[in-house]
């Protein structure tokens, strides 16, 4: 299977599941994964990431391969887009 083959059989629900079973290193069912099964899970998630998702995750891989990495200036521009200053909600104590 090719790269291309490999991303069209892949569907956003099983590029959650190769992810969740990476950052916890097993399969849905409980069972381990293996070191090999790791590497080439890793492989397809970082592949969909950078040719598929467009991920806006802090890091993650860009359509050229290599790893992005988010400033903290840029992560708070995408979650406020509108540039205006958010309050925060304060309550006393007795206000419950």
């Amino acid at each position: 299977m090719n790269i291309e083959q490999l991303l069209a059989a892949m569907t956003p629900e099983v590029y959650e599941r190769l992810k969740l079973a990476v950052e916890t290193g097993k399969w849905l069912d409980g069972s381990p994964l293996s070191e090999e099964q790791k590497a080439h899970c890793l492989q397809a998630v970082f592949l969909y990431q950078s040719k598929i998702a467009k991920s806006t995750e802090h890091m993650t891989v860009g359509e050229d391969g290599q790893i992005v990495h988010k400033s903290k200036r840029e992560l708070k521009a995408e979650l406020n887009p509108t540039g205006s200053q958010s309050t925060i909600a304060r309550f006393k104590q007795d206000d419950f």
